[in-house]
Order: structure tokens, then sequence, then C-alpha cells
């Protein structure tokens, strides 16, 4: 086929939509069910309709091919393993007696038996479920949910494409089942897959499909030949059956390396690649295996990750490059718009200029489509879209907004002691035992309580004026009265004032520093029916004013125990936000960094002790590729050390981590030189009380005993074993006790009932240490 001829057949896709609907309709539905006010039946509906819309708004888009199974009550990943049958032992009693309310006890847990761990999908801020395996599981193909999402579709005269977690990615993001040896390798279970695999294929099949997108993100990151070599053998037994569909294998997120040759080797008919990312790498080595000849290329030149218009005329540019790769290609985002907004015209508050730079979902489905126009018939077919492009472009870039003289000069200043703490730690630790006298094994929590009703209330009463300012503020402070008293009552050691203020940690900062938009139906999926709305990163940073100072020091002045200052720290911030796309990261950060340095000298100057700013997306962010790693550690930890050297040395830094896989960073979260680190635990056994012996960490430390991401109720003998567990690891002098996360999710019932609980736990065991 000549280039013009594969231009001509250029087609506009996605390989993913949000799922929540334009109003959050599917978390209130799932939220309702859960409650009892909505029935299975209401429920499944919602998510026939929200379904049923999505398509529709593609199609109507002008895109070609729908993608189906990507839509989920809770996670992907966790319907991947209902599909092959991997259930838990200790849910596969709910799941046969009902399948949804089973669905929901592996991502939520029960009070008699412990959820799925839940961890970040690579490097993005969504948690899917970690599938559980060992030597005896036993695979077996449901394909009930894909063959119906297909048959929708297909009934709505849509081309569709059932989009799969594939089989290698499945099992590299899986880890050993409770019980099962911890070197256990999940991806010695391949072959027992495949077939699996290969009856789903030939059910979608068999219910009209054409493609099926087979993802394989897990294959961008560093692998080695054993496991090049099982990814050549699934695509190679996948490839080789006789009754399927046409496979489409796809990666995002980074450059595909060495399994770009073992991918374009395998007897598939196509393969999607990142050209946002990793356009340079991916290009070259797709170029050195002499492309992909007779086969279907589909291109990822929208940056499915981030909410910045795309500028139209580099990604032509690449796409014309890409004509003599492949026998056809089409147009793409990079990976699924799950990580985007829906719609930036639903947002009345931005600035009508500024929304011109932004793109969410419907609108990057409307850059595909221009670009997979423009690429089948030429520049002259989309010349008014070019030139509207065009003058976003120029606007943003030449906007006072991206540029700040005075935080450029401040930052420029910066030198190597700014980020150095003025005493080690080991004497620091001296000045903050004299200062603070706590007991051992001190008791605190991460910071949130649960966010109310009442509260929630408040705040739109305030937004819709039926309150002034006075009449919120005044609430705020009853609910920090009833949070100190009650932590005062329970018996925790280190108190916090509960963050009742406070919408979202990331969003509550960006609303107060100058250079953040803010929206107001932003909304994207973090896990389960959790949404978040990232702030937008749009220019130079800078505080105005104290941001925290006022709330923190109500809630000091309630009780003679110290409260924790409560911030997040500076790579976070960039982590769950959009984040400018026109200069490095390390100079936004350094930014944020000095923004926040100015609010925890702030604190300490108003008789804080205590200050903890949390990180727990450095694990997050790490660079996929190993290669890429010093750098992003190097300016990501010293942006932390520049948020918080300048306090005294008997003023304590706390700093916390969840949901992620620390092993990988442990001299990272060393190099932050915080003096106290509290890690999510729970679900994961004190593998983190493990990994930071085994390196040898010198500081104290929290590692969770409390999953805070299900509602049931850890029993006061459940967390004294957890606690034992970390003592095995971490010398009591050095081992906090706390919960794994912020309570802002929990219901006030069960937080009561846990931290009791907790602080019981934390008794015993002291007793146990005082007589041993």
């Amino acid at each position: 086929m000549t280039a013009k001829s594969a231009a001509a057949a250029a087609r506009a896709t996605v390989y993913g939509y949000p799922r929540q609907g334009q109003s959050r309709e599917l978390k209130k539905a799932i939220e309702g069910y859960w409650k009892g006010r909505v029935d299975a039946d209401a429920l499944r509906a919602t998510a026939t309709e929200l379904r049923r819309t999505n398509w529709r708004q593609l199609a109507e888009a002008g895109i070609h091919e729908v993608p189906t199974g990507d839509f989920s009550y809770y996670d992907h990943v966790l319907d991947t393993s209902v599909m092959v049958g991997a259930i838990p032992e200790r849910h596969r009693a709910a799941v046969e007696a009902d399948a949804l309310d089973g669905y929901f006890a592996m991502a939520r847990g029960t009070q008699d038996a412990a959820p799925l761990e839940m961890t970040k999908w690579f490097d993005t801020n969504y948690h899917y479920l970690v599938p559980e395996l060992g030597p005896g599981t036993v695979f077996t193909a449901d394909s009930t949910k894909q063959v119906a999402e297909l048959g929708q579709a297909l009934s709505l005269g849509l081309t569709a494409r059932p989009v799969l977690v594939g089989p290698v990615t499945y099992l590299l993001l899986a880890k050993p089942a409770p019980g099962v040896a911890a070197d256990f390798d999940p991806l010695t279970l391949l072959d027992r897959l495949l077939p699996v695999y290969a009856q789903v294929l030939t059910d979608l099949r068999t219910a009209g499909a054409e493609w099926v997108q087979l993802d394989e993100p897990a294959l961008v990151q560093d692998r080695t030949p054993a496991e090049l070599n099982a990814a050549a053998r699934a695509y190679r037994d996948l490839g080789g059956l006789t009754d399927r569909p046409k496979l489409l294998v796809a990666s995002y997120f980074d450059r595909l390396g060495d399994a770009l040759p073992v991918l374009a080797k395998a007897p598939v008919e196509g393969l999607a690649l990142d050209f946002t990312e990793a356009a340079a790498a991916n290009l070259d080595a797709l170029a050195a295996v002499g492309g992909l000849p007779g086969r279907r290329l589909v291109a990822g030149v929208v940056n499915g990750r981030n909410i910045w218009v795309n500028d139209l005329e580099k990604s032509l540019a690449t796409l014309g490059t890409l004509l003599g790769l492949a026998d056809r290609v089409d147009v793409a985002a990079s990976c699924s718009l799950l990580h985007v907004p829906l719609d930036a015209t639903a947002e009345r508050d931005i600035e009508p200029q500024i929304l011109r730079w932004l793109a969410f979902g419907r609108q990057k489905t409307a850059e595909i489509v221009t670009l997979a126009k423009g690429l089948g018939g030429g520049t002259d077919t989309i010349a008014a879209e070019l030139a509207a492009n065009r003058a976003d472009l120029a606007s943003r870039a030449g906007s006072a907004l991206t540029h700040d003289p005075s935080v450029r000069a401040r930052t420029a200043a910066v030198t190597a002691t700014d980020a150095r703490r003025s005493q080690p730690y080991p004497e620091r630790a001296a000045a903050q035992r004299a200062h603070l006298r706590l007991p051992l094994l001190p008791t605190t929590t991460i910071g949130s309580f649960p966010q109310t009703t009442e509260l929630r209330t408040a705040r739109a009463d305030l937004r819709a004026g039926r309150i002034d300012g006075a009449g919120y503020e005044e609430r705020i402070r009853a609910e920090i009265g009833e949070v100190i008293s009650f932590q005062e009552k329970t018996g925790l050691d280190v108190l916090v004032h509960g963050e009742a203020e406070r919408n979202d940690m990331v969003q509550y900062f960006a609303e107060q520093l100058t250079g953040y938009l803010a929206t107001r139906h932003g909304w994207v999926q973090s896990y389960g029916t959790r949404y978040v709305r990232p702030p937008i990163l749009a220019g130079d940073i800078s505080r105005p004013e104290a941001m925290t100072v006022r709330w923190t020091t109500c809630a000091q002045s309630l009780t003679t125990k110290p409260v924790k200052g409560m911030l997040t720290g500076p790579v976070t911030m960039l982590a769950w936000s959009f984040v400018r796309d026109d200069q490095p990261l390390a100079d936004t950060a350094r930014q944020v960094a000095l923004a926040l340095r100015d609010e925890v000298n702030d604190l300490e100057a108003a008789g804080t002790s205590v200050i903890q700013v949390d990180e727990p997306a450095l694990r997050e962010t790490l660079p996929l590729r190993a290669c890429d790693h010093p750098e992003y550690l190097a300016w990501a930890t010293e942006a932390f050390r520049l948020t918080t050297a300048g306090v005294r040395p008997d003023t304590q830094i706390h700093t916390h981590m969840c949901y992620a896989e620390f092993g990988d960073i442990v001299q990272a979260i060393d190099d932050l030189d915080a003096d106290v680190i509290s890690l999510e635990a729970a679900r994961s056994h004190m593998q983190v009380a493990r990994e930071l012996a085994e390196h040898g960490y010198p500081r104290e430390a929290g590692p969770g005993v409390y999953d805070i991401h299900s509602p049931r109720v850890p029993g006061a003998d459940e967390a004294a074993a957890l606690l034992r567990k970390g003592l095995e690891a971490i010398p009591a002098e050095r081992l906090w006790v706390n919960p794994d996360c912020g309570l802002k999710t929990r219901a006030w019932p069960e937080t009561r009932a846990s931290l009791e609980n907790l602080v019981s736990a934390a008794r015993t065991v002291r007793t146990e240490l005082s007589t041993s």
C-alpha cells in the first residue's frame, strides 16, 4: 500500500473513555447500591445508559471504532480477574452467592474477609486491585461482561473493538496470594492462562468482534529476557489460533524498547504505540525493525493523560513519518481517556481565553478526528482547525500567567544549603524527644477525618450564598472542636485538626496558590467510586498568604497535646494535578516547594511542633524505566527537603505515603530526611516495614495497622498482631502506630471503633514490651 492510500485509510479511535458520566451518575448509583437505596437492576440500568451515552458521543464526534469492555463498576483489572476466574478463596462463596456483591467484596472487603490489595496503575493516580495468584490457581473463562458490552455496542449499529488487559501484563501485575511463598512468580502460570484468553477471544469472535485490543503496558517497563520470551510465547500462541478476531496489541505510558521487536515479530494484525511520552524512541525503534508491513499501526499522538490542547501540526508531522511504516495508520490518544475529565465546555469559572488551552475527553476525541481527517485528506481539509490551534498555542505561550519574573528569580537563587536541615537526624531526634515527650509507640492519624454530609452541605451553602463566610467558619470551628475532643478521649498522642475545611488534599492548596486553576466539573476516577478534580498547573507558582496556619492554631488552642500541621508535598502537588508541559517538571517542583516552605516556616512560627508534608505520589511518579530514575529522584527529594529544611531541629517533620511499591524507592525515602514517615502497610501485611529494615532505614516509621479503604473495622487483636509484625522489623523506640491513610472517605461509626481499637492495640503492645 502506498503512503497516500495508507493516509486515506486513516481512522479515529480511542482505547477507553471516562466511566462516571457527566454528573458522576455511576458513583451515585454504586454508592446508592451499597447503602441499599438502589437495587441491582437499577444499577445495571444506569451502567447500560452510561455506556450508550459514551458510545454515541464518540460516534457523533467522528470516532470510527468505539472501545467496549473498558467500562467498569470498580476497576478493569478486577474485571480481568473475574474474566479469568481468579477469585480469592476467601471471596469465592460470596461471588457464588451473588456475583455483584462478591465483586464489591473483593474490591472493598467485608468484616470477615479482607479486600484485594490496591496499588497504583503504573505511574498514574489510578488504583487497581492486585490479582492474587499461586501454584494452585485454576483459571476458568467467563466472558459474560465482555460479550454483553460488545453486543450492546453492535446493537446500536457501531463498529466496536473490545479492550482487554493482556495476559502478560495481568500476570506481571499480580502478586502471590496470602500463604503462598513470597518468591512465587505469577508469570509461571502463563501456559495455564493462555487457553482462557483463547476461549474469551473465541467467544468475542462469535459475538461479532472483528478486532480485539490486548493492552500490554507492562512491556514499556524494563523486562528480563525471560519476561520478553513469555510475551513472545503468549502472542505466538494467541496469534496462532484459527478462529479468532484480529489482534491489536497496545502499549502506552512510555517506550516499548526491547519489547518492540518481540511484538513486531508476533503473528498479530496490529500494534498501538504511544507517540507522546515516547515519540522519538518508539518511532526510531519502529523504523529499526522495518515497520509493520501488511499490518495496522494505531498511533497515540494525542496525550491521554494531560489536558493541554494538542499541537496539531506537530502531530500531523509525526503521523506523516509513520505512513511509510505500516499498511494502515490510525489515530488515537496515547492511552485510555480514563485519566482526563469528560468535557471542558462544562467549566464556567475558567476565563474563556484560558479555556481555549484545555482539552478534556470530548475535546481530545475531536482532536483525534481532526488529525485523522487531515492525515487522510490533507491539511487543506482542516485549515480552519489548524489556524485556530495555532492561535490557542500562541495565546498560552504569550500569557503573563505562565511567566512571573519574581518567582523565577527566587527559584534561580536556590542553593544546596537551602535543602539541608541545620543538624543531622540523631541530634534532631534527641531534641524532638525532649520537646514532645511522647510515649513508646506513639499513636496518631494521617490527617483527615470523615467528611460528613454536614460539612459538604456547608461548603455547598457557602458557594450558593445560603450562608456567609462567618457562618461557614463557625461550622468548621465546631467540627474541629469535635475532632480534637474525640482524639483526646480516645487517647491518641499526636492529634490532627481533621481538615474539615479542605475539599481535597491538592485542590485545597491549589486554590490558594497563584498559577493554579481549579475546575468545577473536572472529575477523574482515582479508585472505585472515589473521584478527584485535579487542579491545572498553568503558570508560575507563589503563595500570596498563609493557607493552613489559622485552623491548625485553632485546633492547638483546644488541647495541650501536639497538633500536626498538615501540608501536601511538592511532588504530590504535581502528580495529582495536570502539570504544565512547557517547562521541566523539576523547575515546577522547585517553585511549588518554595511556596510550601513559606507555609512550613509560618506554621513553626505559630507554635506548631509537628508538621506533616505528605508525599504519597513520590513512588507513583517514578519513571517506568530504571535509567530515568536517578534524575527524577534527585529533583523530587530535593523539592521535599527544600520545603522542610528551614525549621528548627526540635520541630518534627513527618511525611506520608500510601498504596505504592515502596521497595523501589527506599533509598529515596531515606534521602527525604524526614524525621517520621507513615506508610500504608495493612493490606500488604507489613511488607514495607521489612523493606525499611532491609535497607537499614534509621528514622522513625509508622507502617499502617488499619486499612482505611475498606469499610471493615479491624479488631484490637488484629491491629496488635500487625503491630507485633512491625516490631519484628522496626525497633519499638522508632515505631509509630497509625492508620494506612487519611479518614476522609470513612464514616464516623467505623472511624471511632477502628481508632479506639488502634489505641487499645498500642497500649496492649506497650504493656507487653514493658514486661518482657
